[in-house]
């Protein structure tokens, strides 16, 4: 029998514990707030999305990402399925993303604690872990608390209002790991476009193209929202991984917004069209039968177009000129706003420190590292709860199978 200590009582913390808890081991969870899953309350907008039938690898980013997909595989995402299917959690599917079916976050974290409840785990709230130190085969938490196993979900920097602070970074750098730049991921993008405030509260259908060093690096469609200080919406979250990253790098991060996705064949002969059909309109008025009358304002005013103007009347060059700005309108980019917006970070403990079946450095036996603190950021869609609950899954069942 060993005496288990989980720092952290986020959700990889807790679904440690629930696993672990069918051993006869003494487990212990340390939370630095008064309540557990405080983070989980805001997933999924209240709603806790917490699957995606989309199991693409291209869904997770990592600097390992051969090493990741040892983690995220089918069989691994199948064990979640059956964990939520053991807490009697009936899923309500849209568009491929997985809710509970009471459509509430806290419906979950209720479940969950009940769990622990069931299980006896022994809670210690409101515990702040200052040190954690390794003196022989005992780690020893604040000189105080002593164990035979150790579990670190303390979270990562993102939604410090949460309690998450980075603090297990350190800790688990002073237990000799080395910890990849932890930079803010799906998070809002800073532009220095004169344009940001004359389009700020726009929401528009978009995609939206990321190049890098003038080199393409991916492509999201959904929808965009302008702030007065440049970028947000799901299609930017899932693009900001890459350009925190190559900002730190200080590569020039490039985003093109195009606001006709819905035309698939040429654009320039479809808007010749589309002008053609609607020959007495003037050009704002053509414009404005698909596109905000901001974004209307702000297209023209680039181009140096009378509003007045007819689009027949338009010479070849202008016209060129209004097709490149409606599909690839320029965004450049000077920065993310920081770890207070950021829904989850990029970054952490490298994965080639951890052996990638049980998630136990490869530094230090019987040390185990779990959720957000890994160099394993996924897309928005459920896919960052997916590595939480998977991660303490794979936690849990390696200590019970040890006991």
């Amino acid at each position: 029998m060993s005496n288990i200590i989980i720092v952290g009582g986020g959700v990889s913390g807790v679904v440690t514990a629930i696993r672990v808890a069918n051993s006869k081991n003494n487990i212990i969870i340390l939370e630095r707030n008064d309540k557990l899953l405080k983070k989980l309350l805001l997933t999924g907008n209240g709603r806790c999305n917490y699957f995606n039938e989309d199991r693409s690898i291209n869904n997770f980013h990592s600097s390992n990402m051969d090493i990741l997909e040892e983690i995220i595989n089918n069989k691994n995402l199948d064990k979640i399925l059956d964990f939520y299917d053991y807490l009697g959690i009936i899923p309500r599917i849209k568009n491929g993303y997985y809710y509970p079916y009471s459509n509430q976050a806290s419906s979950v974290r209720d479940i969950l604690l009940d769990e622990l409840n069931k299980k006896n785990i022994f809670i210690r709230y409101n515990y702040l872990v200052k040190n954690i130190e390794k003196r022989n085969d005992k780690f020893i938490i604040n000189n105080e608390l002593e164990c035979d196993k150790l579990v670190v979900s303390t979270g990562s920097y993102a939604y410090p209002k949460t309690g998450s602070d980075g603090s297990g970074y350190g800790f688990l750098e002073k237990l000799s790991h080395n910890i990849i730049k932890v930079l803010p991921s799906l998070v809002q993008l800073k532009s220095n476009s004169k344009y940001n405030k004359k389009l700020s509260g726009v929401r528009s259908e978009v995609e939206v193209s990321l190049y890098e060093n003038n080199k393409f690096v991916s492509k999201e469609q959904g929808e965009i929202q302008f702030t007065d200080y440049g970028l947000s919406g799901i299609c930017i979250f899932n693009l900001s991984y890459y350009i925190s990253r190559g900002l730190f790098k200080n590569s020039s991060e490039v985003i093109y917004v195009n606001f006709l996705p819905f035309i698939k064949n040429n654009v320039y002969d479809w808007f010749n069209d589309f002008s053609m059909k609607h020959v007495d309109k003037n050009i704002f008025s053509l414009l404005e039968g698909f596109l905000n009358i901001k974004v209307v304002n702000v297209i023209l005013d680039s181009l140096n177009i009378n509003s007045n103007s007819y689009y027949k009347d338009l010479d070849i060059n202008t016209k060129n000129k209004l097709i490149d700005c409606l599909t690839k309108f320029k965004f450049n980019i000077i920065g993310t706003l920081d770890f207070n917006h950021s829904q989850v970070c990029s970054g952490g403990i490298s994965l080639k420190e951890i052996n990638t079946f049980n998630l136990e450095s490869k530094f230090i036996n019987n040390l185990y590292i779990t959720g957000e603190l890994l160099d394993i950021t996924g897309n928005c869609g459920g896919y960052n709860l997916e590595n939480a609950v998977l991660s303490g899954i794979l936690v849990g069942d390696d200590l019970c199978d040890k006991s």
